[in-house]
């Protein structure tokens, strides 16, 4: 039978809801999170490490999670937990508009890390588009991707803005009550779990399912976790996370405190998020002609060089520039998050192998930026931490370069 391809397939309806996702998670204390470090610390009197010690509470918590919530979403599909991830997100959100001490916001920020909604890449919103797309998967995952450009052009400069208005507190309230609105109703109504559940197949392929023959190579976990490569690529992701996440947070109170105008870091800090979504597209159309490993590289080496101007950058032009090549490199970032385990190991245990390595990552990978708050308390300064995290970022571009995709024997 001669394959025929629908004039609309299904697959792009979650693109869709997963953009807007995207798009919205700008708002819940992953990018615009800096914003709130200066006036929150301000108002309860303490220092920058309770703010690392939130994000390390929401990734030690999301780790835990990741496995029973990556085996939900393989089982279950995202219809039901993307919604359930978001309500508890937002009520949490809500909370922490009525919070009184530094310690509750740890554990306000661990409540939320119970969902793993931490932004793009999440397992919830990045599982369900690999599952729907195949040879399609880079350019629905590059186009999934502009919802945080999107995202962050209108939350960031709006979290300073309703910050500046109205204060820190009704912000986090407006935002929390924002997600529960934007997200449920679209996830409940449209999101499905695969495209066989509806009686379609992966990328609009429209013949019989006795006609057509899955070439990827899907991988069981117990497998995947016996290949050298597997181990370099958690390495590779929780180096790389744990660097990225600490100066990703503390950037924008150290350029705070260069004397820099919030509102100005408010808009680059938004470019920064523009340069990431770009940078993601343009690497989702790449990938099946340079591969993923030399992009992911490239990419990993933007970020520490980016790095090494956000050490010497004191004026806006600086800071600007800093933020830009950042995005780039996040991009890349992002992009690799999402695409490399369905691309090395397939897509039928997706769910289950990302669940299982995504403690790895954001536990370790969540260390750093408490650290870097001490460092910070006690030195007055984020030098060292800029130079190490620039240092373990040319380490990662090294490893990266290195994890070539396997091949199973059969």
């Amino acid at each position: 039978m001669d394959k025929k391809k629908s004039k609309y397939f299904y697959g792009w309806n979650i693109v869709l809801i997963m953009a807007i996702t995207s798009s919205m998670t700008m708002a819940l204390g992953t990018l615009n999170f800096g914003l709130f470090i200066k006036p929150m610390g301000d108002e309860l009197l303490i220092g920058r490490s309770y703010f690392g010690w939130a994000q390390t509470a929401r990734q030690l918590v999301g780790g835990l999670t990741s496995p029973i919530m990556g085996t939900w979403v393989d089982k279950f599909g995202s219809r039901i937990i993307l919604p359930g991830a978001t309500l508890v997100t937002g009520l949490g959100l809500i909370i922490l508009g009525f919070n009184s001490s530094g310690i509750l916001m740890i554990v306000i920020f661990g409540a939320i890390g119970i969902t793993s909604l931490g932004g793009p890449g999440a397992l919830i919103t990045t599982v369900p588009i690999s599952k729907w797309f195949v040879n399609k998967r880079g350019k629905a995952l590059a186009i999934t991707s502009l919802g945080v450009p999107i995202g962050a052009m209108i939350f960031v400069p709006l979290t300073q803005y309703l910050i500046d208005f109205s204060g820190w507190r009704n912000t986090w309230i407006i935002f929390g009550f924002l997600a529960i609105i934007i997200i449920i109703p679209p996830a409940l109504l449209l999101l499905r779990r695969q495209p066989e559940d509806i009686g379609l197949l992966p990328d609009g392929e429209n013949i019989s399912s006795e006609d057509y023959v899955d070439t990827e190579v899907s991988w069981e976990f117990s497998e995947a976790v016996r290949t050298q490569v597997f181990w370099k690529i958690v390495i590779c992701l929780t180096i790389i996370s744990m660097a990225t996440g600490t100066i990703a947070i503390h950037r924008i109170p150290a350029f705070m405190d260069r004397g820099l105008d919030a509102q100005l870091i408010a808009w680059s800090t938004a470019f920064d998020a523009v340069c990431a979504g770009v940078s993601t597209f343009t690497v989702g159309s790449l990938v099946k002609k340079v591969g993923i490993r030399i992009l992911g590289t490239v990419s990993f080496l933007f970020l520490a060089f980016a790095s090494l101007i956000t050490i010497y950058a004191y004026s806006f032009f600086e800071i600007f520039i800093s933020m830009a090549i950042f995005g780039l490199g996040i991009g890349g970032l992002m992009f690799i998050h999402s695409f490399i385990w369905a691309d090395y190991f397939g897509r039928k245990n997706l769910g289950q192998i990302r669940g299982k390595v995504t403690p790895f990552i954001l536990i370790f990978g969540g260390i750093g930026a408490p650290i870097a708050g001490y460092v910070r308390d006690y030195t007055g300064s984020y030098v060292t931490v800029w130079f190490v995290g620039m240092f373990m970022m040319f380490f990662t571009a090294l490893l990266f370069f290195t994890c070539k995709k396997p091949e199973k024997k059969i």
